[in-house]
This record gives C-alpha cells, structure tokens and sequence, in this order.
C-alpha cells in the first residue's frame, strides 16, 4: 500500500487547481491523484473554444501538469472502485490501495448517451482530449458533421467546426437555438449568427437511434426523419460521477453534498468540482459544472486540505463564446423568468437581468469588459426588489 498526505480521485482542472493550492500551504506533502482518463488535467474549456479559433493558442498550450511538482504523483488509466473511511485507503479496479490523509473526490461527470449509439470512431460524446483528437482528424475538407445538443458544448463544437471547413447540422429541442436561455430577441440574434454562418439548424427534434455504416452515421430523428453524416458529436450534458461516495456512505443529493469549507460528513473527505453539491453564499445550495467553479473551488480545497481555516465564498461565472458573440454570466439564465434588457446597442452590447418576484436571480453581460462581472455579482446579492428604473443604467455597459 502506497500512503500520501494528500490523494486526489479525479485527474481534471480540479485536480490541477488543488495541487497548486495545496502547494501554497504546504510545500512538501506528499500528493497523489489517480485518473480514470488516459491523460492528465488539461485546460477543457479550450477544447471546443480557442483550439479551433484562436491560432495563438497551440496544443501545448492545454496540458496543466501538475506532475512536474516534485512530490506530486500523477496515475492515469486508474478507476477508483471503492473507499474505506475507516482505515483511509481507497482501491482501484487493478487493485491497488492507496492511504490518505486527506481525500478530495474530483471525479467530475460522465457524458449523457445514447443506449444504443456507442462511442467510438464515428460516434462522439465530447468530454476529453481524445474525443478533441479525433474530431480533429474527422473536421475539414467539407465533410458532414451533425452535433446533437444546444447547450454550451453543442453550440461551441457547431460554431466551432464551422469555422474549420466543414459542413454543421445542428440538432437541439428548442425551435429557437438559445431560446430556454435568452429573452426572445436575444434568442433571435444568436439563432441567426448560426444561419449566417452557414450551420443548418433542426430545432424542436432529437436523435432517438443511430447506427454507423463504415466511414457514416446514419442519425434516426424523432420526426422519423434521417440524417446521414461522416460524423456526430453530442453535447448532451454529464452526469456526476457519484457511486464511489454513495458506497462510502458520504452524502449525496444530486451530488456529493459538502459544507461551505467543501467538507464531506467525512472530516477527512473533501468535494470539488462538478461533482459538489455545495452551499453558494448568493445562490443556495447547488451543482456547478463550469470551469470557474472548477479552478476557483479546487484551489481554495486545496488551501483548506493543507490547513487554511478559509471557506468557499466564491459565486462562479459561466461563459461561452461563438461567432461574435461573447458572453459571461451568473445566476440562473432561464427565458421563462422575466427579464429587463439594458442595452448599449441592441443584441449587440448589455446586459441581462432575470428575476423571479421582483428579484434579480441572473445577469447576463453581453461583449462587455470581463471586469465587469463583480458589479453582476453585487446585483445578484442584493435581494431588494428590483424594477425597469432600479436597473437600467445600475452596471455601466461602456
């Protein structure tokens, strides 16, 4: 049995994060992180974002290595089956048994599919730098690809192929791309930035079955239509990874539930990441699955693992950018709720309020200064109704 100070399950930015906040309190414990991918922490985000638009930002650019610190250990191809509060180990599926001192669980989420629509050459469920790899090698020369889903994967990896020679259908269940989001004349705008850009959009459908015939996909849709492609991507969202904690007897509610020091019932067990289910100080208790949450709750975890009396206070922002339009939020984006518009020029430029009750519960900030996002956030923690006159003009858009 190898024994660390530190043993981190779960190889993603999380992962990286903790290292590096670990390091800030203690510079020469022992640490461990076993990862179920065959590669270490890279930054994910840019793998459907800056890799296919920003010639600046190359390959190498991704890898986060938290490896190179000298007492740090990185296992990959290592699935965690099983955690033993009592005697602090835990066993992989080749097992080996590893002690902690402190144990962090950053096992993120596994992507949403299809039963009978495996993964493979053809078939791609986004998440990791294979799944990149190989819609790389699939892109370009004006093949076919169909990306299914029309969330904040599917939209980026549509905009994206686009952008690379290649021919997108975009599949999704909202009649207009955006519009369980964004107020209607948003949803407009960014719906037709896509048309622009050439991507054929099937709105209100879905896949139900699919089948690979050599080098195509034949696509079966909910309308009994087909669709026929080199290639499809779903973006489907994830679901998190949990059944090592709920076999530990940890608590779980739609995630591993933690404290605001992002502490498991276990003292000695910590939560990160997607998978947490934790106290946010504006929001309430909730799931994040965005890449802010990600960097910013795996360093404080690490700060708190190595002996920091702090807490996790921090209310994550979310972002996504395609064609010309770039957006940062926080709160809940959801068009059923009622929304006051403060633009600087239209569709273009501003911001977005959301409110349940008179109360801002979201702010969306159009192409507009990143700094901007602690003036959202002071919005968001003001619980006092709000109205047309108490917000427009309340952030400054120029």
């Amino acid at each position: 049995m190898q024994r660390h100070d530190y043993l981190i399950i779960g190889a993603g930015m999380v992962a990286a994060n903790a290292v590096d906040g670990i390091r800030e309190h203690d510079k020469t414990g022992s640490i461990a992180i076993l990862g179920a991918e065959p590669d270490g922490p890279v930054t994910r985000p840019a793998l459907s974002k800056k890799l296919w638009t920003d010639p600046d930002f190359t390959y190498e650019k991704i890898w986060m290595t938290p490896e190179e610190d000298e007492h740090t250990t990185l296992y990959i191809d290592t699935r965690v089956e099983s955690i033993n509060r009592d005697e602090r180990t835990v066993t992989t599926a080749s097992g080996e048994v590893h002690g902690y001192g402190k144990l962090l669980l950053a096992t993120g989420g596994t992507p949403v599919t299809l039963e009978d629509l495996p993964a493979g050459d053809r078939v791609l469920y986004f998440r990791t730098v294979r799944d990149y790899d190989r819609l790389r090698e699939l892109a370009g020369s004006q093949r076919h690809i169909v990306v299914v889903g029309g969330s904040y994967i599917g939209t980026e990896i549509a905009a994206a192929l686009v952008q690379n020679d290649t021919q997108v259908t975009l599949v999704y269940p909202e009649e207009v791309l955006g519009g369980k989001m964004f107020p209607p004349s948003l949803a407009s705008r960014y719906h037709q930035s896509y048309l622009d850009h050439d991507v054929k959009l099937l709105g209100g459908r879905s896949v139900e079955s699919g089948r690979v015939n050599g080098d195509h996909v034949t696509l079966s849709l909910d309308d009994d239509s087909t669709l026929e492609a080199d290639a499809v991507v779903f973006g489907l969202g994830v679901t998190p990874n949990v059944e090592i904690a709920e076999t530990a007897g940890l608590e779980v509610d739609g995630g591993v539930v933690v404290n605001e020091r992002l502490q498991t019932v276990d003292e000695n067990i910590f939560a990160a990441g997607d998978v947490a289910c934790y106290p946010d100080r504006i929001l309430g208790r909730r799931r994040i699955e965005h890449v802010d949450h990600a960097n910013q709750s795996g360093m404080t975890v690490g700060h708190i693992m190595a002996g920091s009396s702090e807490t996790y206070d921090h209310t994550p922002y979310f972002y996504s950018t395609v064609f010309d339009m770039a957006y940062r939020a926080v709160g809940t984006l959801d068009s059923s709720l009622d929304t006051i518009e403060d633009w600087a020029t239209p569709q273009e430029q501003g911001v977005v309020y959301y409110l349940d009750a008179d109360k801002v519960q979201g702010v969306l900030q159009l192409n507009m200064d990143p700094e901007k996002l602690h003036e959202a956030r002071r919005v968001l923690a003001d619980t006092s109704e709000q109205s047309e006159e108490t917000l427009i003009g309340r952030i400054e858009i120029a």
